[in-house]
């Protein structure tokens, strides 16, 4: 098996590179309008957005970095196949404007602005971020009155585009079906708060590039990529980064593509993309000794499973994890311009 990975850097806004109806997931995080690590990004986007700034307009300049945000969303809409799930990881933010402090919600406009495109909202999920923070407050300590929470979260929203994705062809099917998760896992992925997923180290040359890249983490995007997509699909993610999101594609035995402005980050990009089989080959062992010892577990406390997974002869809950198979990456190769082939054995 193979799977191959393309980079494209350029402006997310503009994918017109990429075929309508050509993607199955994406997984991203954007810039976070309000952060300020960001403003110099919207500002070159959106120059009245740091006129807004200057200004003291708060409102305005969300309200401005936030449309340039939805052409990306609106050619997102434009890529994913019908019933293809969006997934976008973004955190609100707090900043104090002309002396007045307040909370800017980025994941509720994102939401209106997905709603107005016609994608089909589901539920989200809480990404509880570690944190180190010695204080769980800030403004006024113990005096009441003027003391506000300290966010420790952030949102992945999740959309679909339509109705439920169609598996209609006799391989589809089979794709699917070994393309499956774990019962266990699915208690754990499809809970709605996700706890303990650090976030990935940078390491970045040129503080430039440093400046423009907030990766989240692995696990995060491995997840989702395992949720809501098959073998043979396509993930894209239009603010790539550092290329996390490949990296878990190609842990995952999936196809990708992403779009990236910043062309400073091509040396990370590569440089992970080539260690990713290690990766992947890590994640997929701690998958299967994790399933081993549960059904060790299970079998210790008399409920020995029910079924019996085909290709690994290992006991499994259910008649929809039969079929799982699973891809061990065990090479990745740059074959031209920015275009990366993945090849794979069957995982044991």
């Amino acid at each position: 098996m193979k799977s191959f990975h393309e980079f494209i850097f350029g402006d997310a806004r503009d994918m017109s590179g990429i075929g309508d109806r050509s993607v199955a997931l994406i997984v991203t995080s954007p810039p976070y309008p309000m952060i300020d690590m960001w403003d110099h990004a919207f500002g070159q986007l959106s120059p009245k957005s740091v006129e807004a700034l200057g200004g003291g307009e708060g409102k305005h300049a969300f309200e401005l970095m936030h449309l340039e945000l939805d052409r990306v969303w609106q050619a997102c809409r434009r890529v994913l196949i019908p019933g293809g799930i969006a997934c976008i990881n973004i955190g609100d933010a707090v900043r104090t404007i002309d002396g007045q402090f307040q909370m800017f919600a980025n994941h509720a406009r994102i939401i209106q602005a997905m709603l107005r495109l016609g994608f089909t909202q589901l539920p989200d999920i809480l990404w509880r971020k570690p944190t180190n923070a010695p204080n769980k407050f800030m403004g006024s300590g113990m005096l009441p009155g003027c003391a506000y929470v300290t966010y420790e979260h952030e949102y992945v929203l999740i959309f679909r585009n339509g109705g439920k994705r169609a598996f209609e062809s006799r391989s589809e099917k089979a794709l699917r079906r070994q393309s499956a998760y774990f019962w266990e896992e699915r208690n754990v992925w499809f809970s709605d708060v996700w706890f303990g997923l650090v976030g990935a180290s940078q390491r970045l040359g040129k503080a430039s590039a440093r400046k423009r890249s907030a990766a989240f983490p692995f696990e995060l995007a491995y997840r989702l990529i395992c949720m809501h997509s098959i073998y043979d699909d396509t993930v894209l993610d239009p603010f790539a980064g550092t290329g996390t999101t490949s990296v878990a594609a190609i842990a995952a035995g999936r196809h990708s593509i992403g779009v990236e402005i910043e062309s400073g980050l091509q040396p990370q990009i590569e440089k992970n993309l080539l260690s990713a089989p290690d990766v992947g080959r890590r994640r997929l062992q701690e998958r299967l000794q994790a399933h081993r010892r549960f059904i060790a577990d299970r079998m210790e406390n008399g409920k020995p499973p029910k079924h019996r997974n085909a290709n690994y002869d290992f006991g499994v809950v259910t008649a929809q994890e039969r079929d799982m198979l699973f891809y061990a990456p065990i090479s990745v190769k740059w074959i031209e311009d920015q275009d990366y082939e993945a090849v794979y054995v069957t995982g044991q």
